[in-house]
């Protein structure tokens, strides 16, 4: 019995440290160039460091989209082989970007969005339809949390310390996060497959075909829709701190090192992960999805209630990122993975969950590609 539990957390603690990896590594492939100002530059009126944002999202946009259909029929034996040659598309891109001379490179940013946005649901296909899968999600969604101000902070220390231009940077930055990668990768792929416990507890998962897909969106239509519309708001605001973070400190008129962006990230991830933690706890499918929607609740009201604070000066800007941060993440996380697996599980429904996150997604990139567009 008790080689059985020390077994069973082994397997846990691994699945969640190797998902947390390989998508924090996936960041030092994103978000990097989003700490680069490219001051002065500008083509067709528009801000160049804008165009480049919007050409990654909208690779991102049109990789949910296709994700529906390749996530959602993904084989387990196919997931490390599209996985590590994803990625290698995404750093050859921005090999092209710092090689290819502006404006033409815009189009390396769309390319390298395109593999990336096919990331997280390879990576939660391993840990869905666990009896802890919400504990390893917590460290897998904590990774966007912590990771993209880690990488913003390796891209500027890069700059700063080897005279980098802000071209290469994004490719240089991506190298620091090869090898991690591929001993991370080779981690979760030795996993081992859900349980009988764990099938019993939330249900097999399987590959979803086009009827089957349908299926889900009908008999779940009215929900889906209402989930989609709050996933946009939130989709476009957490893009829009990432991509003009920098931005938001200078117009602050505070002064900051590249330390900031990791500083105020921590106390989210901690915090976050406190609070959603105990949702493992919770056996009862049904009350752990229903839960669900208050914790939705609170977040939107952290996120007000802060905005309202800072716009009243009561609370410093750095606290404002902080908390404003954490009311977003609060209601975020859940929908990259443990929302839905509670979902399918409360309600018996034959499917992954990699399907659901792509489908709300894909609308949650294109409010930030509208909204992109219209900056």
């Amino acid at each position: 019995m008790v080689k059985a539990v020390n077994k069973k957390t082994a397997v846990t603690l691994k699945a969640a440290f190797a998902a947390f990896g390989v998508y924090f590594c996936m960041y030092g492939f994103r978000k990097p160039f989003t700490v680069a100002s490219f001051d002065e530059l500008s083509y067709f009126g528009i801000d160049y460091k804008v165009l480049i944002a919007i050409a990654q999202v909208m690779g991102y946009f049109i990789s949910k989209f296709l994700g529906i259909k390749f996530i959602s029929e993904l084989k387990p034996e196919k997931r490390i082989f599209y996985l590590f040659i994803f990625l290698a598309v995404a750093e050859l891109a921005l090999l092209g970007f710092a090689v290819i001379p502006a404006p033409y490179n815009i189009l390396c940013m769309f390319i390298n969005g395109i593999p990336l946005g096919m990331i997280w649901g390879i990576v939660f296909s391993y840990i869905e339809g666990r009896k802890t899968t919400e504990i390893i999600g917590l460290f897998l969604c904590s990774s966007f949390v912590v990771s993209s101000g880690f990488t913003k902070s390796a891209g500027k220390f890069l700059m700063d310390t080897f005279s980098l231009s802000e071209f290469w940077m994004p490719f240089s930055a991506g190298l620091l996060f090869i090898i991690p990668l591929l001993i991370l990768g080779w981690m979760l792929e030795k996993l081992p497959q859900p349980t009988e416990e764990d099938i019993l507890l939330k249900n097999k998962r399987e590959p979803l075909n086009k009827a089957e897909r349908k299926k889900i969106i009908q008999q779940f239509l009215v929900p889906m829709v209402c989930i989609t519309l709050l996933y946009v708001s939130l989709t476009v605001l957490r893009d829009f701190r990432d991509n003009f973070n920098r931005g938001i400190w200078d117009n602050l008129h505070i002064r900051f090192s590249s330390s900031v962006f990791t500083l105020t990230e921590i106390p989210i991830a901690v915090m976050v992960l406190l609070i959603l933690g105990f949702m493992v706890k919770i056996k009862n499918n049904r009350k752990a999805f229903a839960l669900y929607h208050y914790l939705l609740f609170g977040g939107i009201l952290t996120v007000g209630f802060s905005t309202f604070l800072f716009e009243s000066t009561v609370i410093s800007p750095f606290l404002w990122m902080v908390f404003s941060g954490f009311g977003m993440y609060l209601c975020y996380i859940p929908f990259n993975g443990m929302y839905f697996d509670r979902m399918i599980a409360a309600f018996n429904i034959k499917g992954n969950v990699g399907f659901l996150i792509y489908l709300v997604d894909s609308f949650g990139y294109l409010g930030s590609v509208l909204i992109l567009l219209y900056k």
